[in-house]
């Protein structure tokens, strides 16, 4: 097979005679908002629907994998119906992996474009949200049953197993890798192209370009999720941090958002209510969770905003705030890892200031999707 690499601001003819695609790791936009969501709604990728739809294949590790499934090309090829969400295992994050794993197709071995070899793959994980997990309820079974669960996790001896020590990121029934309902999309976290090891893989993606004549697998049909908004109460103390110097990720969110909406305007804070009992000034001076170099805090209590004055380490009235210019969405992540450290009671999350947008523009679910995934996070309308 001879590569043509191209990037994604390339003359897109340069693509014409191309037999299939790999979308590579790497962290594509800083995993800015989460691993693959801007890169999926880049322009470039309906182009790479188009190809899949007719039949090419497209294949994507790592972050190729976030990718195919934030674009909803994986699994089901319609809408997200998944997320590769954060590393957790037993409800506590784990953080980034880097790692050698084994894996193993537990699909027919002409069920998609690379499961054409058997036995066991040793190759290395690098990633911070590599958890296959979904809410689409039935979905996984679903998937199990049309062959779509293309490769798991296992031991050396291809003993599969969602144990830590077999699937150290908590994905969903060991899910290493997925394809779709057509088998010529498929999304894998390891590296197969990292090892010589993984060289079968791609073998095997040469011989399905090859053979002319596919074999036909029915659709997957479900329903889907959708957010509902849903208004989320005050607690009695919130903390909303913003920053001093530019927020890459909140700029780079809000041009994911004008592709869907041109007017919106995003400011981004991370979000704690802490446990009751724990002072605001508590969690104010944990260098861990607030820079007073680089960010500045807001504190709520019971309805009134205060501004923390990080020399004095008091807080001060103040009449506006960024939570003033526009509706507020809370995202928390599931589970929300980052409060198991404040302790019982807390919660933490990212709050989505978003001005010059219709509450009717901010509800739909393109917009939304932008903000968090429903497969991995809950989205509140903040007061």
């Amino acid at each position: 097979m001879q590569p043509v690499f191209f990037r994604w601001n390339d003359d897109r003819a340069k693509l014409k005679d191309i037999d299939g695609y790999f979308i590579p790791g790497g962290f594509s936009y800083e995993d800015r908002g989460r691993a693959g969501m801007v890169a999926a709604r880049d322009p470039l990728m309906n182009f790479i629907r188009s190809e899949a739809a007719a039949g090419k294949p497209v294949i994507g590790n790592c972050n190729g994998a976030q990718i195919l499934v934030e674009s909803g090309l994986i699994p089901l090829a319609d809408k997200l119906h998944m997320c590769l969400a954060r590393n957790v295992v037993n409800g506590d994050a784990v953080g980034f992996l880097s790692e050698w794993v084994h894996i193993t197709p537990t699909c027919e071995r002409d069920r998609c474009v690379t499961s054409d070899w058997s036995g066991v793959m040793a190759m290395p994980i690098a990633h911070g949200e590599g958890r296959f997990t979904t809410k689409d309820s039935g979905l996984l079974e679903e998937l199990g049953n049309n062959g779509q669960i293309a490769f798991s996790y296992c031991d050396e001896n291809g003993n599969v197993s969602e144990a830590e020590e077999v699937t150290p990121n908590g994905s969903a029934l060991g899910i290493a890798g997925l394809c779709n309902p057509a088998g010529n999309v498929v999304a894998l976290m390891p590296h197969p192209e990292r090892t010589h090891g993984g060289d079968e893989y791609f073998a095997s993606m040469k011989r399905w370009i090859e053979q002319k004549e596919k074999k036909s697998f029915r659709d997957v049909q479900v329903p889907g999720i959708e957010f509902d908004l849903a208004d989320k109460n005050q607690s009695a103390v919130e903390i909303f941090i913003d920053t001093l110097i530019v927020n890459n990720e909140e700029r780079t969110v809000e041009q994911a958002a004008k592709r869907i909406v041109p007017s919106i305007q995003l400011k981004q804070l991370s979000y704690i209510a802490p446990p009751a009992g724990k002072k605001p000034a508590d969690i104010l001076g944990n260098i861990s969770l607030f820079n007073p170099n680089k960010e500045v805090a807001y504190i709520r209590k019971n309805g009134t905003m205060y501004k923390w004055n990080s020399d004095t380490k008091k807080e001060e009235s103040v009449s506006d705030s960024p939570l003033t210019h526009g509706t507020v969405l809370l995202r928390r992540e599931e589970p929300d890892t980052g409060a198991n450290a404040l302790g019982k009671g807390s919660e933490t999350g990212i709050c989505y200031v978003c001005g010059n947008i219709s509450l009717e523009d901010l509800s739909r679910r393109s917009v939304l999707e932008v903000f968090a995934n429903p497969h991995s996070a809950t989205l509140q309308r903040l007061s």
